[in-house]
């Protein structure tokens, strides 16, 4: 295809969060005089939010389409030539080009390009298992997915459904599933679930989702997912035991997806996300882009690049990079690791680094746990939370807060992603002026008496 003369061609792999925030970005700073945009997009949808998947796969939200920003029509109809069910399968980054197929008719072709984005995203981890390809053994990634995963609850008799993982995806699906009426078995590998906690924070989960009628199953790897005599799934097995199965849910994470960027030869970070600057631009590569899940990023609390897969930075990243593109400037300076998330009443957050991330970054650190409520306690509803922060010891510099507990809880922890972006200790913590009225928090923030615990460790450390 050769590229139109007097203005500049930008292609975008990859038609979610942020290759279409870029391609959006891009196009209000810059005219389809001035520059063509083509983006692919391999499925059937485009700009929609894989966050809000277990969700209606759980029946909170009743419409598929409800879940979807932007329209491939609308893309186009603000010249954004949007290309569905089009993979590109080669980036060519001598030449400027990249090779697409559709994925229909399998023709294939060249486009080249002035300026590329890549926003690839991230693949679900799938393991090499007996079994693992069975009918009746899903992922949850992409609106596809989520399709495929309600029509085998639609057809299937059977109200037994298992849970392979106990991160993000995998204690979220567990109460999609508890919502439909399944008997729900999580296997997990870990000691407790939600790795992304410490252990002792991960414990309140697992006891809290026992109570909740979720039977748990931690320290345990599945060996073999066994199917019936038609190949569909029947059941989970470990080292120690079988758990009968109806329906079988991938949950154990996401690796950036960064194949055709690792065979162009761009650069790769330790956990294989692409390495970008602070423009989001490739690294040692003018014209090439790259942002959302297939990428690593700063740590602002660590100083290390990690990967971290969350649709709040992969807009960001579509903004930057459009701005970058249409002839602005704009970075992203990196993330201090925030996440939140649910399962039932039970909220779950996290910002920071956990032990172990502050262990391995080399930090000398004190830890708090405190018990408080999400109200006055004397207020109607008043719910429990327990909130453990890690400062730095010497410095008093808060590296990490997670929160577990009831309603009003999990949004607390945006308080200590402020902190911790602004690189405050735990004493400035204390003097924080938060909003206070007994229907909303006691008269100390259950965050802020964490702070002031802390304030006391790392004094005692210091003494």
């Amino acid at each position: 295809m050769v590229k139109s003369r007097g203005r500049e061609r930008l292609v975008v792999v990859g038609g979610d969060a942020t290759g279409m925030s870029a391609a959006s970005q891009a196009r209000r700073l810059r005219g389809p005089d001035e520059l063509e945009i083509v983006a692919f997009e391999r499925s059937g949808f485009a700009s929609y939010s894989a966050c809000g998947i277990p969700y209606w796969v759980g029946g909170d939200v009743t419409e598929r389409d409800h879940l979807i920003a932007r329209t491939p029509e609308e893309h186009r109809a603000r010249d954004i030539d949007l290309r569905m069910r089009t993979e590109v399968t080669e980036i060519d980054v001598e030449k400027g080009r990249v090779r697409a197929r559709d994925v229909g008719s399998g023709d294939e072709s060249w486009t080249s390009y002035d300026k590329l984005v890549i926003a690839t995203g991230a693949r679900p981890i799938r393991p090499a298992l007996p079994g693992a390809d069975a009918a009746g053994v899903h992922g949850v990634q992409t609106l596809d997915d989520g399709q495929a995963l309600l029509d085998t609850l639609a057809a299937t008799e059977g109200r037994r459904a298992v849970v392979v993982g106990a991160g993000y995806i995998g204690v979220e699906m567990a109460e999609a599933l508890i919502s439909r009426g399944y008997e729900v078995t999580v296997v997990n590998r870990g000691r407790e679930p939600m790795a992304t906690l410490d252990p002792d924070m991960g414990r309140l989960v697992r006891e809290a989702m026992e109570g909740m009628g979720i039977g748990m199953v931690n320290d345990a790897e599945v060996t073999e997912i066994r199917t019936d005599d038609e190949g569909r799934v029947r059941a989970v097995v470990t080292a120690d035991a079988e758990y009968p199965a109806d329906v079988v849910v991938l949950g154990i994470g996401v690796r950036p997806e960064t194949t055709l960027a690792q065979e162009a030869g761009l650069p790769l970070g330790g956990a294989g996300g692409l390495l970008t600057d602070l423009a989001m631009r490739v690294r040692g590569h003018e014209d090439i882009w790259a942002g959302g899940d297939c990428v690593e990023v700063l740590d602002l609390v660590s100083g290390r690049e990690r990967h971290i897969a969350l649709g709040t930075h992969a807009n960001k990243h579509g903004q930057i990079i459009g701005m970058n593109v249409g002839g602005g400037y704009a970075t992203f300076p990196g993330v201090v690791g925030t996440a939140v998330s649910k399962v039932c009443a039970l909220e779950i957050a996290r910002t920071g680094l956990r032990e172990k991330d502050a262990l391995r970054a080399g930090l000398r650190f004190e830890t708090v746990t405190i018990e408080a409520t999400s109200r006055a306690g004397y207020y109607p509803d008043a719910a429990p939370m327990t909130v453990k922060m890690l400062a730095e010891r010497g410095t008093g510099r808060l590296l990490g807060v997670q929160i577990v507990g009831r309603e009003g809880a999990g949004k607390r922890v945006d308080i200590a992603a402020v902190a911790l972006t602004a690189g405050m200790t735990v004493e400035r913590m204390t003097t924080l002026d938060l909003g206070y009225a007994p229907p909303f928090s006691p008269v100390w923030d259950p965050v802020l008496v964490a702070a002031r615990k802390a304030v006391g460790a790392v004094r005692r450390a210091g003494a």
